[in-house]
């Protein structure tokens, strides 16, 4: 069915990287959560009545607000394919992780509403009303939230969509809620106690659980997520093929919503290389990999002496020392700046970002163990956090 759904209302449904195609995955993933979240209220405000359920009646409301976060997902894809402009020149797209927090939001409210409601039944000491009608009911109720389940789930994971899979993770939450409902329901015809007011709690914790989840799966795109490890794999390995490339550094990736990646780079080029046929490969580079990977790239060149013996050697012997201090430590932009009988040696260190020690700290460190190498070097070191 989701097969059948794709093909008859997506059009070039596997160029998931354009955003066109991105929103009419949007759309119909909401309107689709529409019309069943509607229907599903309707059915279960009478069912609700029906049996006398709070429980059911309360799982009514819950659908209607799924339909409400529907209506949040269709408006956030819409939003969030928008080209960029003066204000947002990154694009639009993290309005998916803001409508993922909406959604999330909305269900934490029905979750807390449900849990008061059941309070208030347990008080009252009402029981709900087993029926055969109102059990089918609930039975087609689950094996459907189940189907927007998955229908979800597949979507959001083709498009990489993080508002999308919000929905699925409702939705899945939504058919256990309503499992528990029947067991309510069931249990119903066997006892007076108020036991549909005690499922109903256990329904709104279950609820707001899944609120919770969502909200933590929204949040950590929003703050900045460490980039893929086979994307950064793939442009380093990318970039290295092309001759006179002598190596990369200071690769940072950011994504500004799902598709929209932006990587920026140091690359390194021979000093003795001529500087507008290396700008000219610099600038081919930027585009044959951009186009291929489908991330922006801007890279800066780095001139690297490699004929130089003298440079080489020290570069060699600091490199040496650097990674007896510690395995972890790298280094890149080495340069020697002769002043009169002294040599200032410049270079970035690399550490990794969770290095326990401060960065005055380690260029303390660096400082002493490279001067006592040779007490001509003038040793200025910055410390760089390795973010990938």
């Amino acid at each position: 069915m989701t097969a059948l759904i794709t093909r008859l209302f997506i059009k070039n449904a596997d160029n998931v990287s354009n955003p066109a195609v991105r929103a009419r995955y949007g759309i119909v993933s909401s309107v689709v959560g529409i019309i069943c979240n509607v229907l599903l209220a309707i059915l279960k405000i009478i069912l609700g009545i029906i049996s006398n359920s709070i429980a059911i009646t309360a799982d009514a409301a819950n659908n209607l607000s799924d339909s409400a976060s529907s209506v949040v997902t269709l408006v956030g894809f819409r939003l969030s394919s928008k080209p960029a402009d003066r204000e947002h020149p990154f694009g639009h797209g993290r309005i998916e992780y803001i409508c993922g927090l909406v959604i999330a939001f909305l269900v934490l409210l029905v979750g807390f509403e449900l849990g008061k409601s059941s309070v208030l039944r347990i008080i009252s000491k009402e029981h709900a009303i087993f029926s055969p009608f109102v059990v089918v009911g609930l039975f087609v109720s689950i094996l459907l939230k189940l189907w927007l389940y998955a229908f979800n789930k597949k979507l959001g994971g083709k498009i990489n969509s993080t508002a999308m899979t919000a929905v699925a993770t409702d939705s899945l939450s939504d058919a256990l809620a309503t499992t528990v409902t029947l067991i309510a329901i069931f249990a119903s015809g066997f006892t007076t106690l108020p036991i549909d007011g005690y499922i109903g709690i256990l329904v709104s914790l279950l609820v707001m659980w899944a609120g919770i989840g969502i909200i933590r799966n929204t949040l950590t795109p929003l703050l900045g997520t460490a980039p893929d490890p086979e994307l950064v794999k793939t442009i380093h390995d990318e970039i290295l093929s092309y001759n006179k490339i002598l190596g990369i550094h200071d690769l940072i990736v950011h994504e500004y919503g799902p598709g929209r990646k932006f990587a920026s780079l140091h690359a390194e080029v021979s000093s003795t290389e001529n500087i507008m046929d290396s700008h000219g490969l610099i600038d081919l580079i930027e585009s044959e990999v951009s186009k291929k990977l489908g991330v922006e790239i801007l890279i800066h060149m780095d001139p690297l002496e490699v004929e130089n013996e003298e440079v080489c050697r020290i570069r060699d012997s600091v490199y040496e020392a650097l990674k007896a201090l510690d395995s972890t430590f790298s280094m890149h932009d080495f340069r020697i700046v002769p002043s009169g009988e002294f040599k200032n040696l410049l270079f970035d260190v690399v550490i990794p970002i969770d290095y326990p020690a401060s960065n005055s700290i380690v260029s303390d460190m660096v400082i002493t163990a490279i001067t006592a190498l040779n007490q001509s070097f003038v040793v200025k070191p910055v410390i760089d956090r390795n973010m990938l």
